[in-house]
């Protein structure tokens, strides 16, 4: 005759569902505490992103919390409850919990759970983040050992210093570096970004608190990388649009105009060798279609498909050179200017000769 063979009835201890129901007060105490508190550890909010951050933050600390208070509980309980007794061997074995499938369903479906709910909400948050909107104001941040500088549109030159912004409006913002690779974290905007040579990383937030907030470089960078910080001032519509005029900001584009006026003759030889130093990493001697991360520049002068430049200008060797001094920012992406790519008046001439002299080929 067949006979049922049950599992043996597991011993948790004469006080687990006790200590079980304290961890859970601790856990809603946790929790509670995770909601309540206005801004994690105190920081201030001041942009619409650092709103979604935070709750994705106080979503996985309260998560965290309830996982951590339970198994910590749970091992200082189990440590103490079946402890090696004081008469018993050294070599006693503890005691053994084998085929309990109900146990091992709960102890894998909740974390599953949990993890897959974190996912979604992650997913969801992030995605919000990354795609808020931007454009009102484009600006770009580079950074160098051991500051920043930062370049407005109609402002001629660079910005040391302090990086202003006016409230309520979208910022875009396109980091990179000059020499080796920094951070740009602004603490209470709550967004962090690499500033890597020769590659263009873009932030968008939109600024809601007026006053005056840290900028911190997250990545070692040398000798003095501890005083390698700034500062974001957030301003009023009217004291941003004060601020701009002091910088220079009525003089819009005229250096960019003279420069491209100015160009002189280059060596196309010379452009060669600083193609290969300072663009090759994004452009392909090849057709347009032939893209690393901007179009290939082989055919510039004679490709019938596409006969006008990436910014909707003639193709010429002016043209050619405004874009090299200016940069550009549009569907395929972010290009540096001169500035940041570090070529000069010179530089510029020769690559524009090389650029040419590939369609006469």
């Amino acid at each position: 005759m067949a006979q049922t063979v049950r599992p043996k009835s597991v011993n948790l201890g004469p006080g687990f569902w006790p200590v079980t129901g304290v961890l859970a007060v601790l856990s809603i105490a946790a929790a509670i505490f995770w909601i309540v508190v206005p801004e994690p550890l105190g920081l201030a909010a001041v942009a619409e992103t650092a709103v979604l951050t935070d709750i994705l933050f106080k979503a996985l600390a309260v998560v965290g919390s309830v996982i951590f208070i339970y198994v910590a509980g749970y091992v200082i309980y189990f440590s103490i409850v079946f402890r090696r007794p004081k008469n018993a061997p050294p070599n006693t074995i503890g005691v053994q919990i084998h085929d309990q499938p109900v146990l091992e369903f709960w102890w894998t479906a909740i974390p599953t759970v949990l993890l897959i709910g974190l996912a979604i909400v992650s997913v969801m948050l992030l995605n919000n983040i990354y795609n808020t909107a931007g454009d009102v104001l484009t600006m770009e941040a580079i950074g160098y050992q051991f500051g920043f500088q930062y370049r407005y549109p109609h402002v001629p030159n660079p910005v040391s210093g302090d990086m202003h912004v006016p409230v309520n409006t979208p910022i875009t913002v396109h980091v990179t570096s000059r020499d080796v690779i920094h951070g740009f974290w602004i603490p209470e905007v709550r967004i962090k970004q690499d500033m890597v040579p020769g590659l263009v990383n873009t932030v968008r937030f939109t600024p809601t608190q007026v006053g005056t907030y840290r900028i911190e470089c997250t990545m070692y960078c040398g000798v003095n990388h501890s005083l390698m910080n700034s500062h974001i001032v957030i301003d009023t519509q009217a004291d941003f649009a004060k601020w701009i005029a002091k910088q220079g900001g009525a003089a819009a584009a005229a250096p960019a105009a003279a420069t491209v006026a100015a160009l002189s003759p280059g060596d196309a030889a010379v452009g060669k060798a600083l193609f290969s130093q300072k663009c090759s990493a994004c452009h392909a001697l090849g057709p347009f279609s032939q893209k690393i991360v901007g179009p290939g520049l082989a055919q510039l002068f004679s490709d019938k498909e596409h006969p006008k430049l990436v910014n909707g200008q003639d193709v010429t060797p002016q043209n050619i050179a405004g874009i090299i001094t200016n940069g550009y920012s549009g569907d395929l992406g972010v290009m540096p200017p001169s500035q940041i790519n570090g070529v000069n008046s010179k530089d510029i001439a020769n690559l524009t000769a090389y650029l040419v002299s590939l369609s006469k080929k």
